[in-house]
């Protein structure tokens, strides 16, 4: 058994009559934004049991790419019938639906070390160019923090931001 796509419509309608909306975004990407009575459980955190067995089950990530890669797992986790919604919460805005956002909190940690890396690597580049030679080894360093990130699933950057002051709020 697959999960079954819905549209954003559809899941809603299919909520008002009783279904599950479960967010397995991060804590900080559902902190920022997410609909309203959804229950927030990251996807490191489900397992088979961890939802009501005799209601329909929703998952929800934010464009709906987490979910289709994970749909076997998620699909295991429910008894019963198990949907995802296409586009995800992307998809669930730019149909109109409400969604409760907080800009305060700090954006998703990956759009961060996305922004922090490609800042260091032109800064690496520009000062390269400009100042030293020397300074194009911070970007190599960079570049090849990203592959070791990549080939690992250790991101040190990540790690480094997840413990900066404007991300605490979202672990609280």
């Amino acid at each position: 058994m697959t999960l079954k796509p819905l549209s954003p419509r559809d899941a809603q309608g299919l909520m008002s009559q009783g279904a599950i909306l479960v967010d397995i975004r991060s804590a900080n990407e559902h902190a920022r934004e997410h609909i309203a009575g959804a229950q927030h459980l990251p996807i490191d955190a489900l397992r088979p049991g961890s939802l009501p067995v005799n209601a329909a089950v929703i998952f929800l990530c934010r464009s709906g790419n987490r979910t289709h890669a994970n749909a076997h797992r998620l699909n295991a986790c429910v008894a019963g019938d198990a949907y995802l919604i296409e586009g995800g919460l992307n998809a669930w805005r730019k149909a109109g639906l409400p969604v409760e956002a907080d800009t305060s909190q700090p954006m998703e940690l990956q759009r961060q070390v996305q922004i922090a890396a490609g800042i260091l690597i032109l800064l690496g580049i520009m000062l390269g160019l400009t100042v030293s030679a020397w300074f194009f080894l911070i970007s190599g360093f960079v570049g090849a923090g990203l592959v070791f990130a990549g080939l690992s699933g250790f991101c040190g950057l990540a790690r480094l931001l997840m413990k900066m002051p404007w991300n605490q709020r979202a672990l609280r």
